[in-house]
């Protein structure tokens, strides 16, 4: 099962800071270097400079697109948070399960004990996709 394409710049996968600053932005979505700052962990030490630094690798990796707004530049996603993740799942479907799915699934509910909540949140998300199986087949 293979789903080549032609890869987008956004199909790349993002590295630990890039992940970081992109959680910040697409949970604010409009933003300046300042205000990104000022959401990051107590822990997490990043100069100003490294922040937009980091910011205009994502704008020139087309995740980001940046104007400037009176005296601040004002960054926006360009990609969002839902198209990463499924480019994530793509990823590892591909790079990790050989193009399974199904194997990275069982890999998913083995990794923890699940609660009677969540299994049954995933007994309904899955009743939710039968009938969808079901039509489009």
């Amino acid at each position: 099962m293979s789903n080549k394409h032609i890869a987008s710049p956004q199909d790349r996968l993002l590295t630990e800071v890039e992940l970081e600053l992109m959680n910040i932005i697409w949970s604010l979505n409009k933003v300046t270097v300042k205000e990104v700052i000022s959401h990051l962990s107590s822990e997490r030490n990043l100069a100003y400079t490294t922040v937009a630094t980091v910011m205009k690798v994502l704008e020139q990796k087309k995740f980001l697109v940046c104007s400037k707004e009176s005296f601040a530049h004002v960054f926006l996603p360009l990609v969002s948070k839902e198209d990463y993740e499924n480019t994530c799942i793509d990823h590892m479907v591909t790079n990790v399960f050989d193009g399974e799915p199904v194997a990275l699934l069982q890999r998913l509910l083995s990794a923890k004990t699940l609660s009677k909540d969540e299994i049954q949140s995933i007994e309904d998300a899955l009743k939710k996709l039968a009938p969808l199986k079901e039509e489009n087949e």
